[in-house]
């Protein structure tokens, strides 16, 4: 059976030689950044290489600008959290768009409880945020502006460097969410005029376990744990430097590789879906067409009639790993936010994937899929009401409305009685 791997958003395979890094810390430098000895010398010296190679990565003023968190997640915390606490005096407000990942989101909502005060900016309908909205939501009291270098789900790319402007225009932090894109876009934190920037280097083929924060000096922050002075007094805890040194690897290694990688990504992104396109009828591509405004990596489809789950599982049976919502919320029964947020009909994001293609994909793989996948949306369309009703004309299709019924919502409304989404 074929094994290909098409989740790369959740987790990359570890790169050879940043694993071949790691070992020495597992075994022989196992000594504590902080001890004075030779042993914790050898430690901190290989930390400060790391920030070097992280730094050059997003090309960062100075290595000292790099704190080592133990994921992208925390990284996202100690940044939203970190500098709303430190401008606490100077205001309370925080400006977001409404497509953030939900590190980002959850965090927010969580000042909310301790009185601070936010505003989602609304996107258009291929998930960009719209600027004019985000200069209306800056008020005085504004301390922070949060926007994503690439969204986790539909794979748009933000106007960073627009919103960068901004934020300078209005001496307000600018916070730059780029777990999800680092190591697949070149990233340039003076050219952006992000202020803060998170990595997630198992998503660049370093290991998990290990998060990455950059903080211009321009920027207050406080910690927010409390413990020891660690990352200059920013993150407390001892530091995870295997996994920093793997992770220092892995960005020097696609710092070097970046335009190979994104050349060869964007081709198997484009034949992937044009070859879903023409063989599925009913199939909607979410977020921009392949190019400029999409990141390279990443293919959201919505097959309507039938539901995602179904479509992954047998997808999982025949060799095919992808993912059916973002990784952080895909337990949930709820719809992705981020389809909710671009208008995309309910049930059409209930139909949801998301495929994620990595520097080891094949076009061999993508024909694969290509042909796996028609083969499994007939199969499960054969089993599926809602497909017979389509036939039947009781309800039409969103994606190519033939106007002989109504859309799948809106007959489920007038079935429950209830408001159609």
């Amino acid at each position: 059976m074929r094994n290909v791997y098409l989740d790369h958003l959740s987790a990359t395979p570890l790169l050879p030689e940043a694993f071949e890094a790691m070992k020495p810390f597992f075994l022989d430098a196992y000594g504590n950044a902080s001890s004075l000895h030779q042993h914790g010398l050898r430690v901190r010296d290989a930390l400060a290489k790391a920030r070097t190679q992280v730094a050059a990565l997003i090309n960062a003023e100075s290595a000292d600008d790099i704190f080592f968190t133990s994921c992208g997640t925390e990284s996202v915390n100690l940044a939203v959290k970190g500098v709303a606490y430190a401008n606490r005096r100077r205001g309370n407000h925080i400006v977001w768009s409404e497509v953030e990942h939900p590190a980002v989101m959850n965090s927010v909502e969580f000042l909310e409880k301790e009185g601070f005060t936010h505003t989602r900016v609304p996107v258009d309908p291929t998930g960009r945020v719209r600027l004019d909205a985000l200069r209306e939501a800056i008020t005085d009291k504004t301390t922070l502006l949060c926007v994503q270098m690439a969204n986790h789900d539909i794979g748009t790319i933000q106007p960073v460097a627009e919103v960068g402007r901004i934020a300078a225009e209005r001496g307000i932090p600018l916070f730059v969410d780029a777990n999800s894109s680092a190591g697949w876009l070149p990233i340039d934190v003076q050219q952006l005029g992000a202020t803060l920037l998170s990595l997630s280097p198992h998503r660049f083929y370093g290991p998990k376990g290990v998060g990455v924060l950059y903080r211009s000096r321009r920027a207050r922050l406080v910690s927010i744990l409390h413990g020891g002075i660690q990352e200059n007094g920013r993150r407390a805890g001892t530091e995870n430097v295997p996994a920093i040194v793997g992770a220092a690897v892995a960005a020097e290694v696609a710092l070097r590789d970046m335009n190979q990688r994104i050349a060869h990504v964007s081709r198997l992104q484009a034949r992937l879906w044009e070859g879903l396109r023409a063989r599925i009828p009913y199939i909607k591509l979410n977020g921009p067409e392949p190019g400029p405004a999409r990141i390279c990596n990443n293919i959201n489809i919505s097959t309507e009639f039938i539901e995602g789950e179904g479509q992954l599982l047998l997808l999982d049976l025949n060799g095919v790993a992808v993912a059916s919502g973002s990784s952080c919320v895909s337990k949930s029964l709820k719809i992705s936010h981020v389809l909710a947020a671009i208008g995309l009909d309910h049930a059409l994001a209930q139909g949801n994937l998301i495929l994620t293609l990595g520097r080891d994909n094949t076009e061999e793989e993508m024909d694969y899929v290509v042909q796996t996948f028609a083969q499994i949306v007939e199969k499960l369309r054969g089993m599926s009401p809602m497909w017979d009703e389509f036939q039947r004309g009781i309800i039409d299709s969103v994606i190519s409305p033939t106007g002989r019924g109504k859309s799948f919502s809106e007959h489920a409304a007038a079935v429950s009685g209830k408001p159609a989404h």
